[in-house]
Formats: structure tokens, sequence, C-alpha cells
């Protein structure tokens, strides 16, 4: 078993994609997680966390089952087995290459996960791809790029500052916002805390920057930082929000499938005085570059190629979910129910399409190399918080009371005084009353739990703040010359008549 190493990232030789055991043995290196006023002593074997972990124990396995999917895998230039999703496009196949090999883990989660271990591919190929935006610190750029690449390590971000008072800048909050407090030759010192870190919990690191609605200045400059971070560092605590996956211990799979295995978790990340060394920094104290590095380096477009592949394909298990309540609920042949499902189904159409468009038509890159469509990948990050909320009304006008009208757990199924009228009243339109009541579980899981309701916020604001993804599209669109040509559309009708005709 390759050792992990207490506050560092294991440097693994020779590099490949870690085993599922090996994954685990990883995330026992003394990290700082709490849950319930508790410091956790093992996430793999805590009862919050068990079943995520081995939940992404199961995906590094995948990569080296000897019937592997076809396409999921690649070498690297170092001889290294990894995901696909790591290569750096230089083509539109590259591209669409990468998005098949995500669909293959997405599947594997329904798309319920947002943060799966090759999720930060999209940062590690930008990294790769142009180090040379990151001067001075190009030479950790190409590191660290080849280090996740080739061991396929966990990464996370956080980059929104702690929901105090979003009306000041970060220097006006210095008590509160990630800040470099100290600098040492052999690097720096930070404190502060960043929220929200999604499955920060399962990582080997996280990337930490600055993500707000009101960019950085030049008072901002101690806050103006890009590094990597060590889950396991000395002075990095993790407080962990309520587990689902605890929750659910109390009761069957049966009763709550999805929260019981993909409670991915979301945690705030505290800095008590982190140490940074040079090595694992990108951005310092730089506000310009702090502001530009996700949309110039194409990070948000690397990125949310995996977050559009993993959305359709939610949308896609949703639909089914849709279709399968109606038939069982022998409501599929109503027009009220028909039109609903046709909805669904044409939204998933629209999605699997935009991720298609953002591989068939990619953007030039940097050094050679090709990006997802920044005008398919902004639509795409604008109307999925758009999208979800309205999917999940769909399913829950179809459901109905259908919803409440379940039994409180496996154990009245198995009382044999209970039984029988369960299997009377309970039955579905073809289906027992098992089956029936297994799947509209599963759908009640899907949307209306705690962790149902949590997909929901999820994907509100996975890409950023709601406004912000909207606004963000316009400024594409000002600045590439989108907006002109759509003024110019309409002089162009305005332009065949006037007064006395057409001209």
């Amino acid at each position: 078993m390759r050792p992990a190493t207490r506050g560092r990232v294991p440097r693994l030789e020779p590099p490949m994609a870690l085993t599922g055991a090996e994954y685990l043995e990883s995330l026992r290196d003394g990290r700082e997680v709490w849950i319930r006023g508790e410091r956790v002593e093992s996430v793999p074997d805590h009862p919050a966390f068990a079943n995520a972990a081995r939940f992404f124990a199961s995906l590094y396995d995948s990569l080296h089952a000897p019937d592997a999917p076809k396409g999921l895998t690649f070498t690297t230039e170092r001889g290294a087995l990894s995901h696909r999703a790591f290569k750096i496009a230089r083509t539109r196949r590259h591209l669409q290459e990468r998005a098949d090999s995500m669909r293959i883990w997405a599947r594997r989660h329904y798309g319920f996960m947002g943060r799966t271990p090759e999720y930060k591919s999209g940062l590690a190929i930008s990294l790769g791809a142009w180090p040379e935006f990151f001067a001075p610190y190009e030479a950790n750029c190409l590191r660290w790029y080849e280090k996740l690449a080739d061991n396929v390590l966990f990464m996370n971000h956080v980059g929104v500052n702690p929901m105090v008072d979003r009306s000041k800048q970060p220097h006006e909050l210095p008590d509160v916002n990630v800040r470099v407090v100290k600098e040492r030759d052999d690097g720096f010192v930070v404190r502060g805390a960043k929220m929200v870190g999604t499955a920060a919990v399962f990582t080997h690191c996280n990337l930490v920057f600055s993500f707000a609605p009101i960019p950085l200045t030049e008072e901002d400059s101690e806050h103006a930082l890009v590094f990597v971070v060590p889950t396991g560092a000395p002075g990095l605590k993790l407080l962990s929000r309520p587990s689902y996956e605890l929750a659910s211990r109390q009761r069957a799979p049966f009763d709550y499938p999805l929260s019981s295995r993909f409670d991915e978790n979301d945690a705030t990340l505290v800095f008590d005085d982190v140490f940074i060394p040079w090595e694992d920094c990108f951005v310092y104290r730089d506000a310009e570059k702090a502001n530009q590095f996700f949309p110039m380096a194409q990070v948000t477009q690397n990125l949310m190629l995996h977050g559009g592949v993993r959305f359709a394909t939610k949308l896609q298990f949703l639909a089914g979910l849709l279709i399968r309540l109606a038939q069982q609920n022998g409501t599929i042949g109503l027009r009220g129910v028909r039109v609903r499902i046709g909805e669904v189904i044409a939204w998933h159409q629209a999605f699997e399409s935009l991720v298609r468009d953002a591989c068939a038509h990619p953007d030039p890159g940097p050094n050679g190399t090709v990006a997802p469509s920044h005008r398919a990948i902004f639509a795409l990050r604008a109307l999925a918080p758009m999208v979800y909320p309205k999917v999940r009304q769909l399913i829950e006008e179809v459901g109905g009371g259908g919803f409440i009208q379940l039994p409180s757990g496996v154990e009245d199924l198995r009382n044999d005084e209970l039984r029988p009228f369960i299997d009377r009243y309970y039955r579905g339109t073809g289906v027992d009353a098992e089956e029936r009541i297994k799947l509209w579980k599963l759908a009640w899981d899907a949307i209306g739990s705690e962790f149902g309701a949590r997909q929901e916020l999820f994907e509100r604001h996975y890409a950023g703040n709601v406004d912000n993804v909207r606004l963000e599209t316009l400024f594409l669109a000002e600045n590439n010359g989108d907006l002109d040509a759509y003024g110019a559309f309409v002089q162009e009708c305005m332009d065949g008549y006037d007064l006395d005709g057409w001209t």
C-alpha cells in the first residue's frame, strides 16, 4: 500500500491512478474533519462518510478493471494509467472523448455527485495547457498538472468567502476571509475561511481562490491568491454540514437509496495559520490575475464540460424516473402528464446537444490546444439553475400525493400483520406493492428528502451566483462581438423598408 503523508499530497512512484484500496488509505492521513462536535478519526470508517468514500473507491477501481469501458482511460506522456478526462485536447475528437469518459462515471452515480475525482480535470488541463498565464509560477502549474493527471488525484475547490457581509470587499473583513498573514522564504501562511467545500472531506487537496460578485482590487492584495492545499495540511479544519448518509443509516437503503450512497457532503474550510509552500502557489498578491484566471485560462469552459455531462446524465435519470412514476400510477395516458414528460425529455436532449456543440465547435486555446465552446458552455451554465427546479416541480406535479402515501419503512413490509394490507392498497399499475414502493421511495429521495432538497440548491448555485452566471453570459457577448451581431441582425431587417416601402 502506498502510504499517505500527514499534511502533504502523496508523491506516488511510479505514477499511476490510485486503486480503490489506495484511495481509502490515502484518506487516513490525520485530516481534521469535524461533525456533530467531534473530530473524525478515520473518514473511510466513519458512518457519516463511509459509503460515499467506498463509492469513490469503486470509481478508482473501475480504472484498473480488466473490463473497463472503452474510452475511460488513457496513458499519459509519462506512462501513467489515467482517466481520459485529464487528457489535454488538441482536436474536437479529443474533447468528445473527454466528455464520453466523464459520462461513464456520471452514469454510475446517476448525475447526483457534482464532485468526483475527474471533476477537477478541467483545472488540471488549464494548468497544463497554458502554464505561462500563471507566470512566475508556471513550473508549479506543469508539475501539478502532471501530478493530478498521472495519479488521478481527487481535487476540489473553494472560492466563496463566508456569508458574513457580502456588501464588503475582502480587505474590509480581514478577520474572516482567507489572506496572507506571514511570508516566509519557503512559502506563506494563510488565515481565514472559505466555503462551500463540496466533497472536500474525500479529497486529496483543494484549490483555493477568490470568487465574489465584486472583483478584487489592489486593496485586496493579501486576498488575491490562488493555491493548492492538501486536505490533511496542519491547521486546516473541515467543518462538515449535517450528513444525510449518517441520517439514512437509521433506515435501510430501500428507504433512502441515494442519500445512503451519494452524499458527497459539504464543508467549510477554516485555515488556522496554514502554511503554503511556494511550489503549491499559482497566483500571489495579484488581484488582476486572481480575477481573470477562471475565464482567461479557459478554466470555466473546461470545468463546465464535466458539469454539462453530469447535468445531462441527471436529467436523463429524472426523465426515466418521471416516466416510471406515471406508468406505475396509471397516468401515463393522460394529456397533462404526457406534456410534462415531454418537457423533461426535451430538456434532457437540449443539454445533451449543448455538450455535443461544446465539443464540436471548440474555441482555440493556447499552445495548439482547444477548449469547449464558450457559447455552449455559458448557455448551459446559465440555463441549468433555471431548469432543475422546473424539472423537480414537474415530477412533484405528476407524483402528487403518491410521495406521501408510502409506508414508513421496510419494517412495515416485513410485518406479517401489515403486509396483506400493503400488498392490496400500495400496489401500482402492473406492479406489486413492493416494486411500486421501491420506485416511489427512490423518487422521493431524489427530489423530496433532505438529500433531494440539497440537490436543487446545489444545481441552482453549482456554477456560481445565480445572477452572475447570466450577467457573465452577457459580458461574453459584449466582448466576443455577439452583442453587436444580435443588433445587426435586427438592423438588417429594418434596412429592408422605409417610409416609402420596401427598399
